[in-house]
């Protein structure tokens, strides 16, 4: 049984995301895997990039062949290169993590209710309308 590491897809129609799969050569692309070892979430910006190390090389050295794309992700994690006993490539850029909104307090809000709403409502305007035009037609 030839194996090979292959990208199973999921998502919706424009937002894909992948999982690296250990799966026969003759299954779908989307079909059955014999074991899940990563994730690539390529529309995420910086795209998102987890590979089991561990599992990868125990793949590789049992001897699935992994596809092209996934060739691809494994250099730039270096999964590849650990395999075959070559120098590690740069280190990929890592997302910085987000700033936390600073909370209605720290920014001076006040905690007290004015009571009113700032606008009338719509139903009160027809009515002052309709009292201006009975007293324009009565002058």
């Amino acid at each position: 049984m030839a194996v090979k590491i292959k990208l199973k897809r999921l998502g919706k129609i424009r937002s894909p995301h992948y999982r690296i799969v250990v799966a026969d050569s003759r299954t779908r692309r989307d079909g059955r895997a014999i074991e899940e070892i990563g994730k690539y979430h390529p529309t995420y910006n910086p795209s998102v990039i987890e590979v089991d190390a561990e599992r990868v090389a125990y793949w590789l050295g049992v001897g699935a062949q992994p596809t092209e794309p996934v060739l691809a992700i494994l250099k730039k994690t270096g999964d590849w290169q650990k395999f075959k006993g070559e120098p590690a490539p740069a280190p990929l850029l890592v997302a910085e993590p987000k700033k936390a909104r600073p909370s209605f307090e720290a920014l001076g809000g006040d905690d007290e209710g004015k009571g009113e709403a700032i606008t009338q409502k719509k139903k009160a305007e027809k009515k002052d309308e309709a009292a201006a035009e009975s007293e324009s037609a009565e002058a």
